[in-house]
């Protein structure tokens, strides 16, 4: 039985603000969608503004309905979002054309003024044109400069109350004639910031700018309730075009308060019952309450403890200034999605606009769940700021605030590298080759400055094609100094306790031993030279039946000299510089990329090659395996065992600590146990079946597994590294496995008869056998044939560790 007891209190009324918002989105435009005026006329899909004459026409189309823009009673102004796209045909009058299109706020009731055609857009005349009693707030895309009024050139610009525009941008509108522009036009109440950016679907011009920002207070200018929509104008004589709108978002919130009166006063009352009861829970919360409100001002306290020693971290440093968080919120406005430049796991990087130092920036906000914490951050801070050189991105500033971590950068308009190799939208044309071999010397030069030029070593860590920026003149900028480490010239690189980086451009030694180095960076280098000469990515197969890195086919084509088979398609290199500086910059980028960390170049020495000042070195005609020296530890070792195998298109013998299914021995014994296909036949054990007439010639294979033991019982892999064999079908080889309990690293290692160097090895995997295994354990062989025929053989096996177990 329950006991429910029911307390009523005497609690205040709480009046929440009333919110005015509208919403509408209009795909398909009909006569009661929009209200239309002038030449305006709707087709379905979309709106056509200048139908019945061409020459010195006027359409509208305007929302029915008033918007609330801002509050008289509070102040508050809304937040708005006016999302469209549209197309202006400028063939009409070619070669001339003209006047343009303009999205507008206006008093209800406005209506088209006499004599507005032409580069008054419909919506001024030559008695109203500078006039402050307008009360119109407008955005144009204007396609006629106009003597008076214009700038010399074709432009989007920001207007109010006058047909001059405040701020303005060039724009080609022949260039883009008949293509499909999308635009967003926002406006941030908080920073007073109008917004405007726009881009097409087919004729985007990197060059070109596609955003404007004005700050302006919209409630000193406009009155409370508006008229929005769009206005269409054409000119005289040739100067005439087309304008169609295809489709309209728009979307605006205003906290609306209440005006207090005798007659709006709400009051609940429920009389409580139990006094007793109230007084208790009462003093109850009054304690937690105070308690809490202790708490936090501790939390407070040490956050503010923390802000100050990150800021006294970075204020020791010269160069970058400090930002506010209100300065950054009012540059990006609000960090709204459609100033988002890209996002990643750091955090997202949003385009911004300073307006007392009147220049762009790029602000990279890092999320609260990014691996990049206050270490990460204050290291990228304090080494880009010391360092100086034309092929790094500049950091203007950062900001630590309101538990934020944020850092202001040089803005790139040209993106990333990446976005222009492997990017889904659309570019107007590739990279050429003259400015892909200028962007990998230019990579090349940040890394010399890096590596030897500076007063200390950088070791970067993470060099790839998406941390390659590129200005307007698409020279490169480095950046992304988060994994950054700082060494001595002379010493080794630092090791870390996990990896850091990207796959497909680490290192095989670093990926081993954790160790970043010069030479790890260099690796990152050739990887990023065979992207830029290829346009594949580094950590992308070749196509879908084929599982060969970039790296590998490369090196394939290089050893049959069909090297120029791997130039990216879409460069078309005619001329005989061009074809060599490809082959140069490939030949340099498998040099970077090879395997030996010994046998690659450094920067300088690949520059070398690059400007033709040294010859291209003599590689292997096939990709040379990785070599590493086998440990020596006191805890455990192995003597050899070889496996023989007729296919390696399966998953290979794993050594496993079970404690159900498996099988123990010391050597071939008739008391061995055997499960499944297992068996003894003429002094070996046959792990598997032999099947026949299997076509096996050429298969290759990889323990690819990425999931922890399921369910059912299978066994998959919790780190792997890719084995390739080179060797003939039966070729012995040789395994150890080692576990060393004091580092709790478990490792493996393969030779082969024909070479007896250590060939492969995987990577450590930690805290294994107290953490994962029973106390008594059976050690064991397993292997298994997956989509072909198999045979897996073991010839000797020997086990030797430095505890004792017990039998079972």
């Amino acid at each position: 039985m329950s006991r429910h007891v029911y307390l009523s209190f005497l609690l205040p009324l709480l009046v929440l603000p009333s919110t005015n918002s509208v919403y509408f989105r209009t795909p398909l435009f009909n006569g009661t969608s929009m209200n239309y005026q002038g030449d305006a006329v709707p087709f379905g899909s979309y709106i056509e503004f200048n139908l019945v004459n061409y020459i010195n026409r006027v359409g509208w189309a305007t929302y029915p309905e008033r918007v609330r823009l801002w509050d008289s009673t509070s102040g508050q102004i809304s937040d708005f979002t006016s999302h469209f796209s549209f197309n202006i045909d400028t063939t009409f009058g070619a070669p001339n054309h003209g006047h343009g299109l303009s999205f507008f706020l206006a008093p209800v009731g406005f209506q088209i003024p006499p004599n507005s055609a032409g580069g008054f857009l419909g919506l001024y005349n030559t008695t109203t044109m500078q006039s402050s009693l307008n009360q119109i707030v407008s955005v144009e895309f204007d396609s006629f400069s106009n003597d008076g009024w214009d700038p010399s050139v074709e432009h989007v610009g920001i207007n109010y109350n006058n047909i001059s525009s405040a701020v303005y941008t060039p724009w080609n509108a022949s260039f883009h004639s008949g293509d499909t522009a999308e635009a967003w036009i926002t406006y941030n109440s908080t920073g007073r910031n109008l917004s405007v950016f726009w881009n097409y679907q087919t004729t985007s011009d990197p060059r070109e700018n596609s955003s404007l920002f004005y700050i302006i207070d919209l409630s000193k200018f406009l009155p409370e309730w508006v008229t929005v929509g769009f206005s269409a104008a054409t000119g005289s004589g040739s100067n005439i075009e087309r304008h169609r709108l295809l489709s309209w978002e728009f979307n605006s919130s205003l906290s609306v308060g209440e005006k207090r009166g005798k007659k709006s006063k709400k009051t609940v009352i429920i009389v409580g019952v139990n006094v007793p009861v109230f007084i208790l829970i009462a003093g109850s919360i009054t304690a937690y309450v105070l308690l809490w409100r202790r708490k936090q001002r501790m939390t407070r306290k040490r956050a503010a403890e923390k802000m100050t020693s990150i800021n006294e971290d970075l204020e020791r440093g010269a160069g970058p200034r400090r930002f506010s968080y209100d300065d950054l919120v009012s540059a990006t406005n609000n960090f709204s999605d459609q100033r988002k430049l890209g996002e990643g796991g750091f955090g997202a990087v949003y385009r911004g606009y300073l307006n007392d130092m009147n220049m762009e920036v790029a602000v990279k906000k890092i999320s609260g769940s990014s691996r990049q914490g206050k270490k990460e951050y204050i290291t990228e801070v304090k080494t880009i700021s010391q360092l100086r050189h034309r092929n790094l991105v500049q950091l203007i500033g950062w900001c630590h605030d309101k538990g934020e971590f944020m850092m202001v950068y040089e803005f790139m308009p040209n993106g990333s590298l990446d976005s222009h190799l492997f990017g889904k939208k659309k570019m107007p044309s590739p990279l050429g080759w003259a400015v892909r071999y200028r962007i990998s010397l230019g990579l090349a030069s940040a890394l010399l400055y890096l590596h030897e030029e500076w007063e200390r070593c950088v070791v970067h860590r993470d060099v790839k094609s998406s941390n390659i920026m590129l200005d307007s003149s698409f020279n490169v900028k480095l950046g992304d100094f988060g994994l950054a480490r700082l060494m001595d010239h002379d010493e080794p690189g630092p090791r870390t306790t996990g990896l850091a980086g990207t796959f497909g451009y680490m290192a095989p030694e670093y990926i081993r031993t954790r160790r970043a180095s010069k030479e790890s960076d260099v690796y990152s280098f050739g990887m990023v030279a065979l992207e830029i000469a290829t346009g594949r990515k580094a950590n992308d197969s070749i196509d879908e039946n084929s599982e060969m890195s970039l790296v590998e086919w490369v090196w394939d084509l290089y050893g049959c000299g069909n090297l120029g088979l791997a130039v990216d398609k879409k460069l078309a290199i005619t001329d005989d510089d061009g074809k060599r500086q490809a082959e140069f910059l490939m030949i340099v980028g498998l040099w970077c990329a090879h395997p030996d960390h010994n046998l690659r170049p450094s920067v300088r020495q690949a520059i070398q090659v690059l400007n033709f000042e040294a010859a291209i070195p003599d590689l292997p005609r096939k990709m040379p395996v990785p070599v590493f020296h086998v440990p020596l530890t006191s805890s455990s070792s192995s003597e050899p065992g070889s496996i023989t195998n007729t296919s390696l298109e399966a998953g290979g013998p794993l050594f496993l600590y079970v404690n159900s299914f498996s099988f123990r021995f010391t050597s071939f014994s008739p008391n061995i146990s055997f499960q499944g296909d297992a068996f003894s036949s003429n002094d070996v054990l046959q792990l598997t079946k032999n099947a026949k007439d299997v076509n096996l010639a050429g298969s290759a294979g990889r323990e690819s597994s990425r999931l922890r033991m399921d369910s059912s019982g299978a066994w998959v892999s919790v780190a792997s590294v890719e084995w390739k064999s080179s060797i003939k079908t039966g070729s012995q080889a040789n395994a150890w496995v080692s576990y060393n309990s004091t580092t709790k690293n478990l490792s493996v290692f393969l030779t082969y008869a024909e070479n007896p160097e250590i060939v492969w090895a995987s990577s450590p995997t930690h805290h294994l056998a107290s953490q994962l295994t029973p106390r008594v354990i059976e050690p064991s062989v397993h292997a298994a044939a997956a989509l072909r025929s198999l045979r897996w053989c073991l010839q000797d096996r020997a086990y030797k560790s430095s505890f004792e177990y017990t039998e079972i």
